[in-house]
């Protein structure tokens, strides 16, 4: 058995078993990602959907995603790339590029507008090595990197991605370690631990979905931003006050439509209580 060493989940895999992610697998006695260059989705978007909006406003940046994830929130978004039945058949289709020939389409859409590679759709994370390897790459011709993630990743991760990283948008879908065990699949301490190294040498935005029933109280949210506000920098100053904050509305998808769509009150009443404590905050899908 080889142990993956990405996320909490830590799962030991036998010689060609694939882990719980369903994009990284056992060769050879180590554990890789199967996933590598193994692009499912290309394409040229304003760096304000990422969403990023202090961070080159105004710009485009090319857009890659592979598939798998280590999370099963149930109201995912690309569902078909990361995880189930479907995400298994788009690795099937995906197209291989290596990372000097994504670096070579980057820098041809510079005279659109492109400032770079994000790695987003699926979790880039659990291909960090495609990432690092592209991004190393992408610095060494002047472009940005951007990063998309649920920040569900080790800071051994974080310490091999984080020196080509110029920006990331990172979820942290609430701020109970109850739903994020048992609705999320997830681990909210290392969430957290992932932002808060992060914000230490990259521009970070954070991102809530706000689902009702789920995250939409007020406790929470006053709870989640004075944790953001703590956040310091290197230096060990105090710089999570101006720390971008995206509070957007949850629509009825994948495993959940059962539930109605966020009430517009409720986000703009969310961020207000943001406020008090963050300098930026925006509010998305209202």
């Amino acid at each position: 058995m080889t142990k993956c060493h990405v996320c909490f989940r830590q799962c030991d895999l036998k010689e060609g078993q694939t882990g719980f992610c369903g994009a990284r697998i056992s060769v050879g006695g180590k554990v890789t990602a199967a996933n590598y260059g193994r692009i499912t989705s290309l394409a040229l978007d304003p760096i304000e959907k990422k969403p990023l909006r202090r961070f080159f406003p105004g710009t485009k940046i090319l857009s890659a995603g592979s598939y798998g994830c280590n999370l099963r929130c149930p109201f995912c978004q690309n569902s078909e790339i990361s995880w189930g039945e479907e995400a298994r058949e788009f690795s099937d289709t995906a197209e291989t590029l290596t990372p000097e020939l994504l670096v070579r389409i980057a820098d041809k859409y510079r005279s659109e507008g492109n400032i770079g590679i994000a790695f987003t759709y699926n979790e880039p994370l659990v291909g960090y090595e495609f990432v690092r390897d592209t991004a190393k790459l992408a610095h060494e011709k002047g472009l940005k990197n951007v990063l998309v993630s649920n920040g569900t990743a080790s800071e051994e991760v974080l310490s091999e991605i984080l020196p080509y990283i110029d920006a990331m948008n990172i979820d942290l879908k609430c701020f109970s370690e109850k739903t994020y065990r048992e609705v999320l699949g997830g681990d909210l301490e290392m969430t957290k631990t992932f932002i808060s190294g992060a914000a230490r040498k990259a521009h970070v935005e954070v991102t809530c979905l706000i689902v009702p029933g789920m995250n939409d109280s007020e406790e929470e949210m006053r709870a989640l931003s004075s944790w953001i506000a703590s956040l310091k920098d290197e230096n060990g100053k105090t710089i999570g006050d101006t720390i971008p904050l995206h509070i957007s509305r949850f629509f009825p998808r994948f495993h959940m439509t059962d539930r109605s769509a966020t009430d517009v009150d409720v986000v703009y009443s969310l961020a207000e209580i943001a406020r008090e404590k963050l300098k930026y905050v925006y509010t998305g899908n209202c």
